[in-house]
């Protein structure tokens, strides 16, 4: 018999609900400025790394350290408060484990951040391997995380599956060779993910487990 099948999840938007601590430490970070995001622009973004998107709005390295600074100050002060699981993702995390499938969370959080925000949930068990944006030179779309944490857990592309709530999740996770799901509850339409070429299209993470099965 085939080994299950791998599973590797996006973090903010799929298995967690950030996205009011990430608006918030955004705006935060451009308080007073005279150029800065609005929602809807940050919010597109999401997906990439921090400094990524803060470098298109600084003025130079100084100056995105500064933001840098300011943004990461707002995220850890009020990271507890703003952070929660999506109601359905520790059930059916759990099941998944039961059932045998390796997890890992491919993320562009720096690494530190995002197992805080695991262990925060409870959810950090089910993750054996988390990438995070430190982790490698190249960040989502580029296919370098997806096939760090693939190498990692000892799979093959064509034996996993990624998640994930935006874009960049589509283009990394194809890029790789890796199947696609989308997470259409997070902040990205559905329209969009499906125009990026994702294979698979979900409207709550506790239909992961019966596509699974369809697809094993």
């Amino acid at each position: 018999m085939s080994r299950p099948l791998a599973l590797l999840f996006d973090l903010d938007g799929t298995l967690l609900d950030t996205m009011e601590l990430i608006l918030a430490s955004a705006r935060h970070a451009f308080a007073g400025r005279e150029r800065a995001p609005t929602d809807a622009e940050w919010l597109a973004g999401v997906g990439t790394p921090l400094q990524a998107q803060l470098r298109a709005y600084a003025l130079d390295e100084a100056d995105l350290e500064a933001l840098t600074r300011r943004y990461r100050a707002h995220q850890v002060e009020h990271h507890d408060r703003l952070t929660r699981c999506f109601d359905d993702v520790p059930a059916t995390l759990a099941v998944l484990q039961a059932r045998g499938h390796p997890m890992a969370v491919v993320t562009s959080k720096a690494t530190a951040i995002a197992r805080r925000g695991l262990a925060f949930t409870g959810i950090e068990r089910f993750f054996p391997v988390v990438i995070g944006a430190d982790e490698t030179m190249r960040h989502k779309p580029d296919p370098e995380p997806v096939r760090l944490a693939l190498d990692r857990l000892g799979y093959a592309p064509s034996d996993a599956l990624f998640v994930g709530d935006s874009t960049h999740d589509v283009l990394a996770g194809r890029a790789a060779g890796v199947r696609t799901v989308a997470a259409c509850w997070g902040p990205v339409a559905r329209a969009e993910l499906e125009a990026a070429g994702a294979d698979h299209l979900l409207g709550c993470l506790a239909e992961l487990p019966g596509l699974v099965e369809r697809l094993g």
